[in-house]
């Protein structure tokens, strides 16, 4: 996440509007001086967007207040497409005000509500986390929604899940982190970094504890299913934490990723694609709210691969430059606050 996120401030370009343009595919055609695999990455990236970054979740919160609230599936991605395109129509502008808002609120909120939540059953956390320990290292997933599973799914969903968490190596973070006003591009990769930490470490380990210790995963639940059960064992703050950190989650997530697959649509198209692109985004909104949970996991698993694969590329073979970048801008005592 700091490799790319360094990278993507160094080789970025200013737009004719004085807007700064960055992301893995600036730094595949300045760094590598490989076109080819930038286009590659910006297709991918287009595509990968609308699994990802919009249906995965859209059908998450529809799904989770059709099995909490027996809402049509198809209301909730009405409402969820209406409130998406009332955002993202008003542009980058509009998607970073939203944004601001929300996100210190929902992550503040969650964890609260997760702790609150384990606090409740405080005696069975030593046994959950033991378990979690216990079933990581032994070669063979634990009994329940996991039967049968050996360590090769084990692999395979964890870094699935793991990319798909905090977006490390995928190459989506970068492009919102080479629009940040500064010149430093060390700073801005130091900031980067520090939501893998709070994505993964915090928030997912704060989830996964809640579900472990509930007990509902050894009933063969999944998904939205079984996270709903796992919280609503805790009668009214459980569903309402749910709900609420879901949501939230979500709506963020859907406006951060427009911005993501529209820059990368514009760097093969130019301006002339960004209105288009954003009508089909909030038709995709729609679409992934009443689509089977299945299908929409596998499409983003699939093209998140595709994604990171170039990305992978330029932070290997750029990584000379990642050192000196750091040694230039870290380590350089001469150096003022602003990296000048």
């Amino acid at each position: 996440k700091y490799s790319e996120a360094l990278l993507s401030v160094k080789y970025r370009i200013k737009m004719p509007d004085g807007s700064m343009a960055g992301g893995p595919m600036y730094v595949l055609e300045h760094g590598l001086k490989m076109k080819w695999l930038a286009i590659l990455f910006a297709a991918f990236t287009s595509v990968t967007a609308f699994g990802i970054g919009n249906m995965v979740q859209a059908n998450s919160i529809s799904v989770l207040v059709h099995e909490s609230f027996q809402i049509p599936m198809w209301v909730t991605g009405l409402i969820l497409t209406v409130l998406t395109a009332v955002v993202i129509l008003g542009g980058i502008k509009s998607i970073a005000r939203v944004c601001e808002g929300l996100v210190p609120f929902m992550a503040i909120t969650y964890v609260l509500g997760c702790l609150i939540i384990l606090g409740m059953n405080l005696q069975g956390i030593p046994d959950t986390v033991s378990l979690i320990f216990n079933s990581a290292f032994t070669g063979q997933a634990a009994i329940g929604g996991f039967l049968g599973a050996g360590m090769k799914e084990a692999i395979r969903f964890g870094i699935a899940r793991g990319l798909f968490s905090n977006e490390s190596g995928l190459g989506s973070a970068p492009i919102v982190a080479a629009a940040a006003q500064t010149k430093n591009p060390v700073r801005q990769a130091l900031v980067s970094s520090t939501g893998t930490f709070w994505d993964t470490v915090v928030v997912c380990a704060m989830t996964g504890l809640v579900v472990v210790n509930s007990g509902e995963w050894m009933k063969g639940l999944s998904g939205a299913a079984l996270t709903k059960q796992a919280f609503s064992d805790f009668h009214i703050i459980g569903p309402i934490v749910l709900t609420l950190g879901l949501l939230t989650f979500v709506f963020s997530t859907i406006l951060g990723w427009s911005y993501y697959g529209e820059k990368a649509a514009e760097y093969l198209f130019g301006n002339k694609i960004i209105k288009p692109y954003r009508y089909l985004w909030i038709l995709f909104v729609m679409i992934g709210s009443v689509l089977s949970l299945n299908l929409v996991w596998t499409f983003a698993d699939i093209t998140n691969a595709l994604m990171a694969l170039p990305n992978l590329i330029s932070l290997i073979f750029l990584s000379g430059v990642i050192v000196n970048e750091t040694k230039k801008y870290l380590w350089n005592e001469n150096l003022d606050e602003e990296g000048e």
